[in-house]
């Protein structure tokens, strides 16, 4: 009997052994996630996302570095160096009608390290929805996403416009709070982590808090919900569209990465990695309504229409377009107001189409949601824009 024992706890452990070896990706993945943002690793982490996650690599391309000149430095507003501390900045890149006028590195960070984007994301697949719009392949804005994707008819996705979605007025409830384990963002996370399918998690929403196109409430899940419709509405996966209609045309320095579920479907809400320089490239490409060193990557209109404050937020929050936030002071009326792309843990891509001034920021800034972080940023944001554009 002793005997017989002893065979069945070596068969279990040489089972458990071979299902470990088997899954010990998935499992030093899922760790990953669980310490993903802890103090002494997020610097390190935010770099070597793709060591990390499940990923594919964007080319760059066989075409030329698309130049970024140095121009004369600016001098530093008062206050920056306590700003970079406080909100524990790894990379700073400010343009002024096309060229660097600052760049510096933090953390032991440089140049050649591919950031996260988190949503910064978003603004870059808003963008390939206009390439769409413009190509004729979404005809309307209106239509539904269960028009495009059938497997979200049923879901809490039923009877939303792409409009809806572009918006964050999709109504689906959809828990968003990083620091809480069992939040829909989390768990989506671990999704990723274990290898599974983010069209199944999305398909599996079937909770409304209100109708669609009544209220802005930020769900990073409509972002993937508008890769899906993307997707069908191409033909093609989101690297591959990425890839050509982006990185290529804007010349990057480096190749970039995208984070995929465990299909190689690419976490579009956030999953982006490029040098910040080559964030920079994609902002003063926006800035310039669509145009890069001569040819027209997406049209001005899409442009303009992304980045006017169209989402329903609430009186006195920052305001929101098609993927893209606007200062919640800013006048609606201008068409050179200010815009940005958001990330959490401070990243941002800021616009200031009135000065010229581009700046890409990256952070790993663990305190990103306290009260009054995002005004302080945006404050610094005007405050070296003003000084780039010389006080004009």
């Amino acid at each position: 009997m002793l005997r017989i024992l002893l065979r069945a706890v070596v068969v279990i452990a040489c089972v458990a052994a071979a299902v470990g070896f088997f899954y010990r990706d998935r499992i030093a993945q899922l760790r990953a996630v669980n310490s993903l943002f802890s103090e002494e690793k997020i610097t390190e982490n935010f770099s070597t996302m793709t060591d990390l996650f499940y990923s594919t690599e964007l080319p760059r391309g066989d075409g030329p570095v698309s130049p970024l000149p140095k121009a004369t430095p600016i001098a530093l507003p008062e206050g920056f160096e306590a700003w970079t501390q406080d909100r524990s900045l790894t990379a700073l890149v400010v343009l002024k009608d096309g060229e660097i006028v600052h760049e510096s590195y933090y953390q032991g960070t440089g140049p050649a390290d591919r950031r996260i984007s988190w949503s910064v994301a978003k603004s870059y697949l808003s963008t390939l929805i206009g390439t769409a719009v413009d190509a004729g392949e979404i005809e309307d804005l209106n239509a539904m996403v269960t028009d495009y994707v059938p497997d979200l008819s049923g879901s809490a996705y039923e009877g939303a416009s792409i409009r809806d979605v572009l918006n964050m007025s999709s109504g689906v409830v959809f828990n968003e709070d990083y620091f809480d384990f069992w939040s829909d963002i989390n768990k989506m996370g671990r999704v990723l982590a274990l290898g599974g399918s983010m069209d199944a998690f999305a398909v599996k929403l079937d909770e409304k808090f209100v109708e669609p196109g009544t209220q802005f409430e930020y769900t990073s899940i409509d972002t993937h919900v508008l890769g899906m419709v993307l997707r069908a509405a191409t033909g093609e996966t989101l690297p591959d569209l990425i890839t050509t209609r982006l990185i290529e045309p804007l010349g990057l320095e480096s190749d970039g990465a995208y984070i995929t579920d465990g299909q190689g479907v690419a976490f579009a809400l956030g999953g982006l990695n490029f040098t910040t320089r080559d964030y920079a490239r994609f902002g003063q490409m926006i800035l310039q309504e669509g145009q890069w060193q001569g040819q027209r990557i997406v049209s001005a209109d899409w442009v303009l229409r992304a980045t006017r404050a169209t989402a329903k937020t609430a009186e006195g929050d920052l305001k929101y377009g098609f993927q893209w936030w606007m200062p919640r002071d800013i006048d609606t009326a201008k068409r050179d107001h200010e815009f940005m792309g958001i990330g959490v843990y401070g990243q941002h891509l800021y616009i200031n189409p009135e000065k010229g001034v581009v700046i890409a920021h990256n952070a790993s800034d663990r305190a990103f949601r306290k009260t009054g972080v995002i005004d302080t940023n945006i404050a610094m944001f005007r405050a070296l824009a003003e000084a780039a554009a010389g006080g004009q």
